[in-house]
């Protein structure tokens, strides 16, 4: 098969972001690998900060580049999503990262070379993503846009400077359950109430916990919307009421298995514009922070051409 390009030829050019330091640089070595794997059309493109990356997939695109592929964890594919999304042009995603949710829930391979490899072929297909609007503006998500708990705790380790690594998350995890306590939450859903059919419903609750999920994993497996499918149309709400510290510990770990929406105070609903507001919430999109609440999330068919 004829690798991708939007006109109908071959690809002629492939632009390439890559972090090096995704994955606290474990991938670095298969850098070269995943290059070579896509081919002499790959050019990687050059940024320092993200601010840098995003101007670069921009430029990219509207430079006429044939797909853009991200090497790198479920950020960097977001960075390189905003500059894609709804355009036509085909994302790659080469899982480099510590966590690769959005790859693991799109079937993708584990390993970046094959990755790659799958990506040179030029298979694609469409997938659905979300698309976060708020007073500041629009960011596009593919996985899952946290709303609760979790943010809070991402807000506070990405504040802290000491300890390094994954033990900065998981003091902050013990500081926020420290001071835990239920936020008022005003959920309006258009488009379905339980399975999509329906007219719309507004929530009105105190919680611990919301998100809403295009794919179903987040935070390095936890599948916190464990129905959601990139192919329905819809987007999935997953919310827990109040509880209490002892409480939300026990339930927490099952969220890998995503056993936790059997829990009589975790919930779920479905539609295709979910609009969420809370008081000092900041969303958080594919794990990077989007918008101070409140924000309107709309499932958006087939915005995505995804490759391999």
């Amino acid at each position: 098969m004829a690798p991708y390009d939007r006109d109908g030829g071959r690809v002629e050019r492939i632009a390439v972001l890559v972090n090096p330091s995704a994955g606290r640089g474990r991938q670095a070595g298969a850098i070269d690998g995943v290059l070579a794997a896509l081919g002499p059309g790959a050019e990687r493109l050059t940024a320092r900060t993200p601010e840098e990356a995003r101007q670069a997939c921009a430029a990219a695109v509207a430079d006429g580049a044939d797909a853009l592929v991200a090497v790198g964890g479920d950020g960097t594919m977001n960075l390189a999503l905003q500059a894609v999304a709804g355009t036509g042009v085909a994302l790659g995603i080469v899982p480099a990262g510590t966590g690769n949710d959005v790859a693991a829930c799109l079937g993708l391979p584990a390993d970046p070379v094959a990755a790659a490899r799958a990506i040179a072929t030029g298979r694609t297909r469409a997938v659905d993503l979300a698309r976060i609007e708020a007073a500041a503006g629009v960011r596009w998500s593919a996985g899952v846009t946290g709303l609760g708990f979790d943010t809070l705790v991402n807000d506070l380790a990405n504040r802290m400077r000491f300890p390094r690594g994954p033990r900065r998350y998981d003091l902050a995890i013990l500081l926020e359950l420290a001071r835990l306590r239920a936020r008022p939450y005003r959920i309006t859903i258009d488009g379905g109430t339980g399975d999509g059919t329906g007219e719309g419903e507004t929530l009105e609750f105190e919680g611990v916990l919301a998100a809403v999920g295009n794919t179903a994993r987040y935070g390095g497996g936890m599948r916190i919307c464990p129905a959601a499918d990139p192919h329905d149309g819809l987007l999935d709400l997953v919310y827990a009421v109040r509880v209490s510290r002892l409480t939300l510990m026990r339930i927490k770990p099952r969220v890998y298995a995503g056993t936790h929406v059997e829990h009589p105070a975790v919930h779920s609903r479905r539609g295709r514009t979910i609009t969420v507001e809370s008081p000092g919430i900041t969303a958080y999109a594919d794990g990077e922070p989007a918008f101070a609440l409140p924000v309107t999330i709309t499932a958006v068919p087939g915005a995505l051409t995804l490759l391999g």
